[in-house]
């Protein structure tokens, strides 16, 4: 109680009249010692929380302490670590099922291998016919082509025909007059690709493919699960829309269509982001997830009784695992910030939380079931490795890492809380000071923004899951406020959907209210405020300052969506539809009508061959700033896709802070 009423004080005296619009959770206080090098910071990763812990099988686990030393230790002895001489594995090209058999793409082709004999299981001398390989742009929650069944000797893997997708040239300098590499790309409301799922036995050598019949051809299939016994197949058949999915069942014997198991219908979106996971024990009862029953992604046991909510909380899980007896999941009930492991029978009782301790615990169990490791942090401590016994009863700490910024200038970072624009949700955000901070001096801030889906920029982690350039960027004078908003996860389906059709308005709202809530402070320079952020942190970017250009000094936008129409097919359409069905959705999301609104300095910055955010975005902005004699700043990554990584990162980095203190 006296710690929190300390932070109170605090805030009154640094926020003034203000303070009360926002709620601070923790400060981390800051501390001398050396500043970070963009090196260290960018690359290197100095300052980040490493330790880390595995099984190496059901008695014994590997702890890495975050400072290159790695240890073994046991369930009969955990506190007694001994050095691990690490040796890499040798290298198997193979993804291989229980049985021993292996599958993996080759180009566009997919190979098997059975008793040491390779051969393909498909192939076309077609470009535009891709088998096993990814599919939908990893847009439902799995990225790679297959799916093995339990018993290893089948094995259903996607066939997907681009013929109707367009092509995008990207620009390869690599070659000595320079090249077009031709990338499918299936824009937003034009032709998108068809799919279709294939059952490869190892036994018989035949293929059969699912009889997949719902909805247009231009149809979604995600999540492959197979049944315990390896006879059937189940799929979540998704109309193009992503307004109507259905799971259905499939013999694996000739694919025949079995029966339709449960729909899901949403006028915003349907987003199966997981397969089914069974019962231990039992070949038709599984668990299943969705936000669209009761407005939180909760765990349903599906079984010949019906579907029934087995996670009645208002807060969103996920499933981690089950004996047959118990279900164990990960839940944010406790706050949106924190994540704990609860575990409740299968069938009638009450859950029980398995977890101790403020933060984010991020959970790993043995194979067997028997034991947990449980790794948690929280904004003031930096790692802890905890052995636990399944039910929570034995919990013994086998490692707990040290401040790695021991020896820099840590600068005090804050937890806390402010409203959303329309007044239903509390926004959480973490706010990093200046070094050397005098409440009596006025400083410039740097928002750094994501705000898209499947995105949670803030937790209660080691400095709020802070990115240590945030901490260089302090140590050079700024403030710098991160702040998550509506439209980003693990807050239920009302929060998140709050951005559909319109993306990018509740967002800058939610984001203004944070600016608006720190130019109130009078340590704050209220005409120095400069934002930064990247992919559709960049779309964010350059919303927010077209959009209040009289509150943004100086922005840096990389690898910006500028138009919902440029962009790809499932993503695009899940979240604004298309533009012959929401004409006023993309008109007042464009940032090409926003083009005329821009006073501030803004540098774009975009890696030449990407192929997520395509080149004719940022460059449609960069012609409609010339139409209209604005000025702008550009710089290209020519061999980068969509972000940049290795040691050139560190000439992005280098770049994005130079324009800041250039300009702001």
């Amino acid at each position: 109680m006296m710690k929190r009423l300390i932070y109170l004080a605090v805030a009154l005296v640094l926020g003034g009249s203000a303070w009360a619009q926002n709620k601070v959770i923790d400060i981390r206080d800051s501390h001398p010692g050396k500043d970070l090098t963009m090196e260290e910071a960018i690359y290197l990763g100095v300052g980040y929380a490493r330790m880390n812990a595995t099984w190496l099988d059901n008695e014994s686990f590997l702890l890495a302490d975050g400072q290159g030393g790695v240890f073994q230790g046991s369930v009969q002895d955990p506190t007694h670590l001994t050095p691990y001489k690490w040796s890499r594995p040798q290298a198997d090209d193979w993804d291989r099922g229980a049985a021993g058999y292996g599958v993996r793409t080759e180009g566009d082709s997919f190979m098997g291998q059975k008793d040491g004999e390779e051969f393909y299981i498909g192939r076309s001398s077609d470009r535009n016919i891709v088998w096993g390989g990814t599919m939908m742009r990893n847009e439902f929650g799995f990225e790679r082509g297959w799916e093995w069944a339990p018993d290893g000797l089948q094995v259903a893997f996607y066939k997907k025909d681009q013929s109707r997708v367009t092509d995008f040239p990207l620009l390869n300098i690599r070659t000595r007059t320079g090249e077009l590499k031709l990338i499918k790309y299936p824009m937003n409301g034009m032709a998108s690709e068809l799919l279709q799922v294939g059952i490869y036995n190892f036994v018989t050598g035949a293929t059969v493919w699912l009889d997949v019949t719902d909805f247009s051809e231009e149809r979604y299939i995600t999540n492959l699960s197979w049944s315990p016994d390896s006879k059937f197949v189940y799929a979540q058949v998704l109309d193009r829309s992503q307004h109507h999915m259905k799971l259905n069942q499939y013999s694996a014997s000739d694919g025949s269509f079995v029966r339709t198991i449960l729909t899901e219908d949403n006028d915003a979106w349907v987003e199966p982001e997981n397969p089914v996971w069974f019962v231990k024990g039992s070949a038709d009862a599984f668990f299943y997830r969705t936000d669209n029953r009761d407005g939180y992604k909760n765990l349903y046991l599906v079984d010949a009784k019906g579907i029934r909510r087995i996670t009645d909380v208002d807060a969103d899980v996920e499933y981690v695992r089950n004996d047959g007896k118990y279900l164990y999941y990960t839940s944010a009930e406790v706050s949106p910030v924190e994540n704990h492991l609860f575990r409740r029978p299968v069938k009638k009782g009450k859950p029980q939380q398995l977890t101790q301790g403020r933060g984010w615990h991020r959970v790993q169990f043995s194979e067997d079931g028997n034991w947990f490791l449980d790794r948690v942090s929280n904004l003031n401590t930096p790692a802890k490795v905890f052995l636990c016994s399944a039910d929570g009863k034995k919990r013994f700490e086998i490692g707990s890492q040290r401040d790695p910024l021991a020896e820099y200038a840590s600068c005090r970072v804050e937890l806390g809380t402010v409203p959303s624009a329309d007044g239903k949700f509390e926004n959480y955000y973490r706010l990093i000071y200046p070094k050397d901070f005098n409440p009596n001096k006025k400083y410039p801030v740097i928002v750094y923004v994501y705000g898209g889906p499947h995105s949670q920029m803030v937790q209660d982690t080691w400095l709020g899951q802070i990115r240590m350039w945030e901490m260089l960027m302090a140590q050079k004078g700024y403030l710098v406020y991160i702040q998550d908003n509506r439209g980003t996860s693990n807050r239920g389906a009302a929060f998140e959907k709050a951005i559909n059709r319109r993306c990018g308005e509740a967002e800058v709202a939610d984001q203004m209210v944070g600016v608006n809530w720190l130019r109130d402070q009078r340590f704050v320079d209220a005409s120095r405020i400069g934002v930064h952020g990247w992919s559709y942190g960049g779309f964010m970017t350059i919303s927010l300052m077209t959009s209040h250009p009289d509150v943004f000094k100086v922005g840096v936008a990389g690898g910006p969506v500028i138009d919902w129409k440029w962009y790809e097919v499932m993503y695009g359409e899940r979240y604004m539809d298309t533009p012959q069905t929401n004409p006023d959705g993309f008109a007042v999301t464009s940032l090409i009508e926003k083009a005329s609104a821009l006073k501030g300095k803004l540098l774009i910055c975009q890696g030449a061959m990407d192929d997520t955010v395509v080149w004719e975005h940022s460059l449609s902005f960069i012609q409609a700033c010339i139409d209209l004699e604005i000025p702008v700043d550009y710089f290209p990554y020519p061999v980068a896709q969509h972000n940049v990584f290795g040691r050139g990162r560190i000439h992005l980095m280098d770049k994005v802070t130079q324009y800041f203190e250039d300009y702001l």
